[in-house]
């Protein structure tokens, strides 16, 4: 009897530090739909608890006007005990899932670490999710939710002209198209893009050749065509696809604020990324780009690792540069 299971094509490039973390992540299989993964992404199901430092934030829920006909935007506002300067930084955070999972609870524990750390506020915005909400609906509650930032910075105590905007995975990828559409609508300005494996081009696993390296891991080409049809509503790779939908479509990057960027060398998101930081420096856009040795998309989850606090502390101190924070 022969073994039906494949060899890996990528195990042995493999950071060591983050095999076990693989073991925490379930089979992302949506051929029942996206019902059995709803729910699943909080902090407890991975096995986590809060530190109690971090409890020191307040987090506040929030109901605010969203698009025109469309529902209220949910948002979680994180407050830090004692600011460093008022008005203080923002960083308005998009969370991931692949455009089809997640809330803001999913990243609680790191918005509250930015929250402590740097002294800024955190709004994160619960996006109405694809499929039940085609683009632009997400990115449309976005640009609601930076609106109502912004025209209410002095109640909130915030400084509308140090906001930075970031996300990972699917939430980099709104946190980019969002980007695009204020520039294009001369909407409010954001000061930084922080984009953590941002989910930026749905020909991924559809229309562009595979890498023979990533992909394997966690996020894969099939789980990726699922999520762009989802939100596009058409083939991904398509001519069907609208541009303005798919940051990596936009005819120009110009305009864009300055960004950093990282993702690990084996994520499916790897060379779309890569050609995202190499248009932005091509049209004039200062961008940071760190790819990480080994690492796969979520790595995170693996804990404690030599990659994530490497990835971690360029973030941290991207956006502490970025948004003009002392001792960042």
């Amino acid at each position: 009897m022969t073994d039906a299971t494949p060899p890996s094509r990528s195990r042995h490039l493999l950071a060591p530090e983050l095999a076990a973390g693989l073991e925490r992540f379930p089979n992302v299989d949506f051929s029942h739909g996206v019902a059995p993964f709803r729910g699943g992404g909080r902090l407890e199901n991975f096995g986590g608890e809060l530190p109690e430092a971090l409890t020191a934030i307040s987090c506040e829920e929030r109901f605010v006007p969203g698009p025109a006909g469309a529902p209220d935007v949910r948002l979680l506002l994180y407050t830090p005990p004692a600011p460093a300067a008022r008005p203080c930084p923002v960083l308005f955070h998009v969370h991931g899932g692949g455009f089809v999972l997640g809330d803001p609870e999913l990243s609680d524990p790191l918005n509250r670490a930015w929250a402590l750390e740097l002294g800024l506020t955190v709004v994160s915005v619960d996006y109405r999710l694809a499929p039940e909400t085609r683009w632009p609906g997400a990115v449309e509650d976005c640009y609601a939710a930076l609106t109502w930032l912004v025209d209410n910075a002095a109640e909130l105590g915030v400084e509308p002209a140090r906001i930075a905007v970031g996300g990972e995975s699917a939430g980099g990828g709104h946190a980019a198209a969002l980007a695009l559409l204020a520039r294009e609508r001369g909407g409010p300005a954001i000061a930084f893009l922080l984009l953590d494996s941002p989910m930026l081009d749905d020909r991924t696993g559809s229309t562009h050749a595979p890498h023979p390296y990533t992909g394997e891991f966690v996020w894969t080409p099939e789980s990726n065509r699922f999520g762009w049809g989802a939100l596009l509503g058409v083939e991904p790779g398509s001519a069907e696809v609208p541009a303005a939908a798919v940051p990596a479509r936009a005819e120009t990057l110009k305009g864009l604020p300055p960004t950093f960027l990282s993702v690990g060398s084996l994520d499916l998101f790897l060379e779309e990324d890569l050609e995202f930081a190499r248009r932005l420096a091509r049209d004039g856009v200062p961008c940071e780009l760190h790819v990480i040795p080994g690492a796969y998309h979520g790595f995170g989850v693996a804990g404690d690792s030599p990659q994530l606090r490497l990835t971690s502390e360029l973030r941290r101190r991207a956006l502490a540069r970025a948004l003009g924070i002392e001792g960042g």
